[in-house]
């Protein structure tokens, strides 16, 4: 079948782009303007129609891109006409009309550049990230992965494999031909050096995808303590309601932030305490889970009641900061028993030393982002088919005897598919879906 789809933004605009891509693209173009095809990948000016050109809808721009030198790999046409919906809308009808054309899916176009071998799964994981990158750290992180760097580094470990693959199983084909111990040495030498690569690449502290998906910080404490002020302050919008009575966030609230170009999560919790109401220890179960699986804890207790439980203290062994807010209602005096914690005196009230926090925040989030290595796993399947690469890597490292090759050679095997299923190499249409899923309709 033939996609179409709107490429660019929805809603009115100056310029609107309208992709189709398959083998009716060519018939489409002359459908719609009634002469022949443009000359190949140059921008020509035509009058687009409807109805065997009865009906006039818009002037615009066309460029052809025959297959197989197109994004796609196939025949692809790019329409630029004016933004409007109503614009639009006819042109959609219009090819509609067309047999063997339809409304593409989301995704559709990169995924078709994938199985025609246009690009490789990563690159085209990275696209959906860049279209999607909201601050310049993802943004440059979205484009070093598609100038190639990880899917490189993955095809050599797995061409290195496969030459391990191909000794081990020319010794099964044949048994009476004893393979050179020099290659027997290499072999293992070789599958060693990769899984120490691995290793270090695992050890990354899940940079990549701290910076993908967003730096979780959860705010947590007792109730009344300014959790929801302090998320409103930092998202600088109303995003919880901000009440004197206790307990009233019961679920987590959430607001993405871009803080000084760092992509941000920040959650706000449900007051943390002894409750005989169902629903709100409910919340405060969920707040501590939160906090756990934080990569940072704003840990905020009022610098007056000093309602400073064991819980409390407990969050703070690692990855915290305790806020000490309300300071206008002490004089900017601190209790002794905070002043072994890394903390930051605060009034959200009077907009006193909120500077320091939001410093502080970005501080911790500069040393979490530093990495001495490269980027090369942003999602979590990248680090699972390395996981289970380098499990497969172990086992065969371990296996040294004649009688263990066949074994051997189905380590070897799995080592070289787990790899493969990071770029595309083989087969991997169950992920598919879910990967181009995430893409916007017309990309």
């Amino acid at each position: 079948m033939t996609i179409y789809a709107l490429s660019s933004g929805p809603g009115v605009s100056g310029i609107a782009i309208i992709r189709v891509s398959g083998k009716q693209t060519s018939k489409v173009i002359k459908s719609l303007t009634g002469s022949k095809l443009p000359t190949p990948k140059m921008a020509t000016l035509k009058k687009l129609s409807k109805n065997g050109q009865k009906e006039l809808i818009d002037e615009g721009v066309i460029i052809w891109f025959p297959g197989p030198n197109s994004y796609t790999g196939e025949d692809l046409a790019e329409f630029h006409v004016h933004g409007s919906r109503a614009v639009i809308t006819a042109m959609h009808s219009a090819i509609s009309k067309i047999k063997n054309c339809r409304i593409a899916e989301p995704g559709e176009f990169t995924k078709r550049a994938f199985q025609n071998g246009k690009i490789n799964l990563l690159k085209a994981e990275s696209i959906a990230d860049l279209i999607s990158s909201e601050t310049e750290i993802q943004r440059r992180q979205a484009l070093k992965i598609m100038n190639g760097k990880s899917s490189d580094k993955f095809n050599s470990w797995r061409e290195r494999l496969l030459k391990i693959l191909a000794n081990v199983e020319a010794k099964i084909d044949f048994p009476e031909e004893d393979l050179p111990k020099k290659i027997i040495n290499d072999m293992h030498k070789v599958s060693k050096k990769i899984s120490t690569e691995i290793e270090k690449t695992l050890d990354d502290q899940k940079v990549g995808e701290r910076i993908r998906e967003g730096f979780k910080i959860a705010i947590v404490g007792p109730p009344n303590s300014g959790k929801s002020s302090l998320l409103n302050y930092l998202s600088k919008r109303d995003a919880a309601i901000v009440s004197e009575i206790a307990g009233t966030t019961r679920d987590v609230i959430e607001t993405h932030l871009n803080l000084n170009g760092y992509p941000v999560i920040v959650s706000d919790t449900a007051g943390i305490r002894s409750s005989k109401n169902e629903i709100e220890k409910k919340g405060i179960k969920i707040a501590l889970k939160r906090a756990e699986d934080a990569d940072l804890r704003l840990v905020i207790v009022s610098a007056k009641t000093f309602v400073f439980t064991d819980v409390l203290k407990n969050l703070l062994a690692k990855n915290a900061i305790l806020v000490l807010n309300k300071s206008d209602l002490t004089k900017g005096k601190v209790n002794s028993k905070f002043k072994k914690y890394d903390h930051v005196l605060i009034s959200i009230k009077k907009d006193l030393n909120l500077n320091k926090l939001i410093l502080k925040i970005k501080n911790k989030l500069k040393n979490k982002f530093l990495t001495n290595v490269d980027i090369l796993i942003t999602r979590e399947r990248h680090r699972q088919n390395l996981i289970n690469c380098l499990h497969h890597l172990k086992s065969f490292q371990l296996k040294k005897n004649k009688i263990d090759f066949d074994k051997a050679a189905e380590d070897i095997r799995l080592a070289t598919r787990h790899l493969g299923m990071i770029v595309g190499k083989v087969d991997v249409e169950e992920l598919l879906g879910s990967i181009f899923n995430d893409f916007c309709i017309g990309k």
